[in-house]
């Protein structure tokens, strides 16, 4: 089964910014974002209790490699237009790619909340402590519509892994760390999203 790819964003505007951002991300960047072929969804959330990140977007992608094709290229980095660069130059931002090992195919779906655990510089054995943690926890219960782990290669920092889990209603942000074993040092962020 070939593993699909995503884009995860955070990014944390200025309140005094925020109608901007919204109306950028909104009217000019997701639709400017799913028009490039192999980029299957767009989707974005906000903090449910109002911390930070504020924002989180989610791109799902037929192939990690989209991120590198002449159609993304052509409206990403240097070739951004120019409101694209003046958000995000206002905004912080952190942008997470790769490749989803768990289950490997799914995509984002529509749900009212989406709970986000970030594991970061983790060896490639930490990996599957992670998703065996993240699959315990969630896996099964009545609420939680998918359970997705996504790993962003940071080069000699180490991996990094999101668990993305997607519900239709809240999930406690309290996390049992001992399921995840040794990698439960790498938790680092943990925050539940309401869809925007």
């Amino acid at each position: 089964m070939a593993r699909k790819g995503f884009l995860l964003v955070f990014m944390h505007p200025p309140p005094a910014f925020e109608e901007e951002f919204n109306a950028w991300y909104d009217t000019e960047h997701i639709p400017e974002r799913l028009a490039v072929p192999g980029i299957l969804t767009g989707l974005r959330f906000m903090h449910a209790s109002g911390g930070t990140p504020r924002y989180l977007a989610m791109y799902d992608l037929e192939h990690a490699s989209v991120m590198d094709s002449p159609a993304y290229l052509r409206v990403a980095h240097d070739n951004s237009s120019p409101w694209t660069k003046r958000v995000t130059a206002r905004a912080r931002v952190q942008r997470f790619t790769g490749e989803q090992v768990y289950p490997g195919d799914a995509v984002t779906t529509r749900s009212g909340r989406v709970l986000v655990l970030r594991f970061r510089g983790l060896a490639r054995g930490g990996v599957d402590a992670v998703v065996a943690g993240i699959c315990a926890a969630y896996e099964g219960l009545p609420e939680v519509r998918q359970v997705r782990a996504l790993v962003h290669d940071a080069g000699a920092a180490g991996l990094d892994v999101l668990g993305f889990v997607e519900a239709a209603a809240p999930l406690p942000e309290r996390v049992d760390v001992a399921a995840f074993g040794p990698a439960a040092s790498a938790l680092d962020l943990v925050g539940s999203y309401a869809a925007f």
